[in-house]
């Protein structure tokens, strides 16, 4: 075990993928500002759908949320040359977890990655070459690291494209119809709009998908396989990078790949002047047992969460519950109806409530097909009528389809929300059961 673990390595790959997460986590940050996606994501919203127990985010929202970015900016620029490193990193793993956790109508699995990856980086020996702190800080400055670093990165990275893989292996994946959903709103692209309509460019997406996410770090561990694994893995995303255009994620992934390529060959393309380290000592710290600990806390974790939807009755493509956190990428796509009710206690008058002026455009979307988020919306009407003096129940009644197939009730029009309590680890008893024929397609003439 310390031979595995605590073995000293080239530290070439990891500094190398520093200066590359931190440009890419720069690019985000500033990236948000310049197209919009803070303004209309954190600052135009009255507010916005938290993790629910994170509400003391809220206060984040709002025009500051600007200078917030710039300065998740700022810290991304310093973690990319190494100055003041671990602060760097842990700063921006902070304001990038809040971020994260303030609001779920843009959620995205890669934000959750890029988030793991921050804490994790934070906490790695990044900065001990090429690097501002090692130029100015000679100490530190080494050319090794121990091999538990580099194991955890690739568990992380192999987890990530495992659980990928596997939740695909259902009907509207495997028969290629969720391709041709996913292709039927990219017609217009120039260009390649028309083939991507194709039925066989369908096929080769669904299963090429399916492959690529169980085989792509197999084929990287394994010298033989490793440049024909690099090859594809440019191709795959960079397509998925032009065609879903999903920001920074997949030249993120594509530098995954510096940690598989053997310190001699990254030395010559990148870093000549480098002390290539082949001491091969095991050097073990008296941080052993913690160490190791931790690490198995962490990735016990990370195994078992994306495993928890198994444990709520009914399917999670209906529900939702237990979609979150599991790498359950580019799935299904879920579309419906939101109409809401309001019952003043006191009168006894049942109105219809126009939601819609408390909400941005996509958060209209996101709260019409997913629970938690309804709940939340029951919440804050609640909140909202007794600040003008009304006690309100809340009902709602949602017609949701998934995939394209039939719109089916989503939940019990007669439950007052507002009076539900939420919680984490059990089924939420107001969404009803799901159609045994949801996901069947509508007749067409």
């Amino acid at each position: 075990m310390n031979r595995f673990l605590f073995k000293q390595i080239d530290n070439i790959g990891l500094v190398l993928f520093r200066a590359v997460f931190g440009l890419l986590i720069t690019i985000e940050a500033f990236g948000a500002i310049a197209t919009g996606w803070v303004r209309r994501t954190l600052v135009e919203t009255p507010f916005t759908f938290n993790f629910i127990g994170f509400d003391f985010l809220q206060q984040l929202q709002g025009p500051g949320m600007y200078y917030y970015f710039a300065i998740m900016g700022i810290f991304g620029i310093f973690a990319t040359i190494g100055f003041k490193y671990r602060i760097s990193m842990v700063v921006y793993a902070v304001m990038w977890t809040c971020v994260y956790l303030m609001q779920k109508s843009s959620y995205n699995n890669h934000y959750y990655l890029m988030m793991l990856l921050c804490w994790i980086m934070a906490f790695l020996p990044a900065h001990r070459w090429f690097s501002v702190d090692a130029k100015m800080n000679p100490e530190i400055k080494t050319p090794s690291m121990p091999r538990w670093v580099l194991l955890i990165l690739i568990l992380q990275v192999w987890i990530v494209y495992t659980y990928a893989s596997v939740a695909k292996l259902y009907p509207d994946w495997l028969d290629a119809s969720m391709a041709a959903l996913l292709m039927e709103g990219r017609k217009h692209y120039w260009l390649i709009g028309d083939l991507l309509q194709q039925s066989w460019v369908h096929w080769a997406i669904a299963y090429t998908g399916i492959l690529f996410d169980l085989l792509i770090v197999p084929l990287m561990l394994w010298k033989r396989t490793r440049l024909l694994g690099f090859i594809v893995s440019i191709f795959f995303h960079l397509f998925n990078s032009i065609v879903f255009q999903i920001g920074i994620f997949p030249y993120m992934s594509i530098a995954f790949a510096l940690f598989f390529f053997s310190p001699e060959i990254l030395r010559k393309r990148f870093l000549p002047k480098k002390i290539l380290y082949t001491g091969n000592e095991v050097i073990v710290p008296n941080y052993r047992n913690g160490l190791i600990a931790v690490l198995a806390i962490y990735f016990a974790f990370q195994i078992g969460l994306p495993l928890r939807h198994w444990f709520f009755k009914d399917d999670v493509l209906w529900t939702e519950e237990g979609h979150r956190l599991s790498w359950r990428m580019m799935l299904r796509s879920k579309s419906g109806s939101l109409t809401v009710f309001v019952v003043d206690k006191a009168k006894g008058v049942r109105e219809r409530y126009n939601y819609s002026v408390l909400l941005g455009p996509k958060q209209q979307r996101s709260v019409a097909t997913k629970p938690d988020i309804m709940w939340q919306l029951a919440q804050k009407i609640k909140t909202i009528e007794a600040e003008k003096g009304r006690d309100v129940a809340v009902f709602m009644e949602a017609m949701v389809r998934v995939n394209n197939g039939k719109y089916h009730p989503l939940t019990n029009p007669q439950v007052d929300l507002a009076a539900e309590k939420w919680s984490h680890f059990t089924h939420s008893e107001w969404i009803l059961p799901s159609p045994k024929d949801y996901n069947e397609k509508p007749d067409t003439e």
